[in-house]
């Protein structure tokens, strides 16, 4: 199939989810405002922090509301694009309502991850980017148009890593009866990426930083607006993300030949 087609699918699956978002305005505003909360929360515990201290890890206060909405951004564009298709596919592979993926014609993974948008974390990613600019427009910052071309090409690769860590936990459902457990553990590595890549040392920094990326999702783009262009943060967030979508691929699909359906 064609990325053409693709496409196509893509943007009637968005026509989809935005004429049911108008059927249930409701329930749209109050997930909005929900996410718009935990938004200020995470905020407010970063003033509250900065009043005692003038550092952390090196980083200022408004350094670190920079890097905190940085990893927002890319947790809500995932939420926003991905998040519900990835979790509705772990409940069908229980239920063997997976059939009705199989039977399209297409990509099973790129049919299953893409069915559903959240409106309402898109919105809020908006909130998060405004924060950003924010925090940039306080520290003094002018960045440069490759600065912000490569700050928008770090937060792809973050939401790849991101989308491929979520492929990974959900599809351990082909394997294990009940995952419901290790798919919320995302939530767990997630708020790795709210850190400073300088307050990890030893094994934790090996595993976070290294290993396990997360810490570099956030980190990556965050520095290049704070100092410009970082060869080797900027070339190992691209590796990790290529390497991570590339592994998640592999083990759905190792899933797929173990999946029993519906009529099985």
């Amino acid at each position: 199939m064609s990325l053409q087609r693709y496409a196509a699918i893509w943007l009637a699956c968005i026509r989809y989810t935005l004429t049911r978002t108008l059927m249930f305005r409701g329930d749209f505003f109050i997930w909005a405002l929900v996410e718009l909360f935990w938004t200020g929360v995470n905020l407010l515990m970063i003033l509250v922090i900065y009043q005692h201290t003038a550092s952390i890890a090196g980083w200022s206060e408004y350094q670190m509301i920079l890097l905190v909405s940085t990893a927002m951004l890319i947790q809500r564009l995932l939420m926003g694009f991905f998040w519900t298709s990835i979790f509705e596919m772990g409940r069908n592979v229980r239920s063997g309502d997976f059939d009705f993926v199989l039977a399209q014609p297409g990509n099973p993974l790129f049919m299953a991850s893409t069915r559903k948008l959240d409106p309402d974390s898109l919105v809020n990613s908006a909130v998060s980017l405004g924060i950003v600019i924010y925090a940039a427009h306080r520290l003094g910052l002018h960045p440069s148009v490759l600065d912000l071309a490569l700050y928008a090409a770090l937060i792809v690769c973050g939401v790849a890593i991101h989308y491929s860590v979520l492929v990974l936990t959900v599809a351990l459902v082909f394997w294990l009866k009940h995952a419901q457990g290790l798919e919320g553990s995302y939530f767990t590595l997630a708020d790795f990426g709210r850190l400073p890549s300088q307050a990890f040392r030893g094994a934790s920094r090996i595993l976070f930083v290294w290993i396990v990326p997360l810490v570099v999702v956030s980190n990556a783009p965050a520095r290049t607006i704070l100092h410009g262009f970082q060869p080797a943060w900027t070339a190992w967030a691209a590796a990790m993300a290529a390497g991570w979508l590339a592994l998640a691929i592999f083990v759905f699909h190792r899933g797929l030949r173990r999946y029993s359906s519906a009529s099985s």
